[in-house]
């Protein structure tokens, strides 16, 4: 009994629970930071990352033909989620083809490549884990709490920024790929955050 009241929560020290977005202003850093750097992969698979809205599972298993058709990148494309089997559509916006294109250039990657190959042999694409301690690179890199922030992140920002933009939580779930709305309402944190906003905006 005592070793067990001795021994320390699973969970002390940690956060636990949803993984904050990323703000516009966040966004930018990031960006301009792996630009000065000269980071093209990093610069291609976050900027791919914020517009696909894909889990990373689903991110780092890309291919080259699955974003491109002949030498252009597509401005929208659609991919089979693992987890779901679902279908999932995304756009890609003017920065991103230009870093994705970029990126396919430089690494003198084929239709039939993985679009993040793996720079170790043991594995053909990046894998979950180190596109989790990429992410914490980026954040870390603008002097944000690595810790606070993950993978989830990606997929969260621009979802959120959508429904904040236009309260549309049907467009939302076919961005998320969500079968049910209430999955889309739960992962966006939606009840909260428009609680809070309500409750700011009235005056007693």
């Amino acid at each position: 009994m005592e070793a067990n009241q001795s021994r320390a929560p699973w969970n002390k020290g940690k956060l636990v629970g949803q993984k904050p977005p990323l703000k516009p202003k966040d966004i930018w850093a990031i960006r301009i930071h792996l630009q000065n750097e000269h980071r093209a992969r990093d610069l291609a698979m976050f900027n791919l990352a914020i517009d696909s809205k894909l889990r990373g599972c689903d991110l780092v298993n890309l291919h080259v033909r699955d974003v491109t058709h002949g030498n252009q990148i597509l401005p929208r494309a659609m991919v089979v989620q693992r987890k779901t089997q679902r279908p999932v559509q995304f756009e890609l916006t003017e920065p991103t083809r230009s870093a994705v294109l970029a990126w396919i250039e430089l690494a003198k990657l084929r239709p039939e490549h993985y679009l993040f190959p793996s720079r170790l042999a043991k594995s053909p694409h990046v894998s979950t884990r180190q596109y989790a301690r990429i992410v914490h690179q980026w954040v870390a890199a603008i002097g944000l709490d690595s810790t606070v922030y993950g993978t989830h992140t990606m997929r969260r920002t621009k979802a959120t920024l959508i429904y904040k933009r236009t309260k549309n939580l049907r467009a939302v779930q076919l961005l998320l790929g969500h079968a049910k709305l209430e999955s889309t309402v739960r992962y966006l944190g939606i009840e909260v955050d428009d609680a809070l906003e309500i409750s700011e905006q009235t005056e007693i």
